[in-house]
């Protein structure tokens, strides 16, 4: 990815309300080359979808999780069964997940990060997991973080990648792949 083109994407990500006319500005560049980037990066799929970040308190979320657990090995056969499963159980009973990956880390291999209303959610959400066919119910691990807390440092922001992204070089730029 061009150097242009990370900088307009750490821009958008710090304010996706602003017009291609003060992106310009503020990258040096003329207005229609940042009309022109900005349908590039979202016809490519570099820009997946533009979207706030709520103050979900202010929402009535009071917890978020960290929630990681392993899943048994799901014959193959059985697969598409099991993911529909998943499916149906989630469109049963709707979360607020913010991401639900594969992975590996700490003994897991899948992990999902969720905001819950209050204690009494996130313990009938963990149930529901404990009910997925497949799940190792007594790998389950959660890190629940109290909303609230005014001792918390960064809830959920774009702006730290939005910097972080400044400081990289086209050259640096690698990307890992499983």
């Amino acid at each position: 990815m061009k150097d242009l083109e990370l900088k307009l994407i750490s821009e958008l990500m710090k304010d996706s309300r602003r017009s291609d006319r003060e992106l310009a500005k503020v990258l040096g560049v003329s207005q229609p080359t940042v009309t022109r980037l900005r349908t590039k990066l979202n016809n490519t799929g570099a820009i997946k979808e533009y979207t706030i970040i709520p103050d979900f308190t202010k929402l009535g979320y009071q917890i978020a999780a960290i929630t990681a657990f392993r899943i048994q090995e799901i014959p193959s056969e059985e697969r598409e069964k099991h993911k529909k499963k998943i499916i149906q159980t989630e469109e049963a009973n709707p979360h607020a997940n913010l991401i639900a990956v594969n992975g590996v880390g700490f003994g897991k291999d899948v992990l999902f990060m969720t905001f819950y209303k209050d204690y009494s959610a996130y313990s009938k959400a963990n149930e529901q997991l404990r009910n997925i066919p497949h799940a190792k119910v007594d790998e389950i691990q959660s890190f629940i973080v109290d909303l609230n807390d005014k001792r918390n440092y960064r809830i959920l922001s774009m702006n730290a990648i939005a910097k972080h992204l400044q400081t990289l070089k086209e050259e640096k730029i690698t990307y890992w792949r499983a």
